[in-house]
């Protein structure tokens, strides 16, 4: 078997791009249409809006999404999938599946 270097292997790429406590919630919300900074903080219990504004930030300047500021009083923000971060559809879907399926079982253990 080759060893793999970790800047090489192909999951740890994903993973550091949509890994961590937050990320997973935030993408699956916003798939989900919650796409407003106060529905998403409404949204996830536990983060702080430093810590959502810093996820979204990043989720942003990987190209996952973007935000869309609407010239309104007060300001209106709205967070959208760009195509490159619609690529991830697949992987997230295939992740909530395989959670559905065996979070029972990790109940039961």
């Amino acid at each position: 078997m080759d060893k793999v270097e970790h800047a090489d292997c192909p999951v740890t790429y994903c993973m550091s791009k949509i890994g961590g406590k937050w990320k997973p919630i935030l993408i699956y919300l916003i798939r989900k249409g919650a796409n407003r900074f106060g529905m998403l903080e409404k949204g996830i219990e536990g983060i702080t809006k430093q810590m959502l504004t810093k996820q979204l930030r990043e989720l942003e300047a990987d190209g996952i999404l973007e935000r869309k500021i609407y010239p309104v009083i007060p300001p209106k923000v709205e967070y959208f999938f760009t195509p490159y971060g619609e690529t991830l559809f697949p992987v997230i879907e295939a992740m909530s599946t395989w959670g559905l399926e065996h979070m029972e079982t990790v109940e039961k253990a």
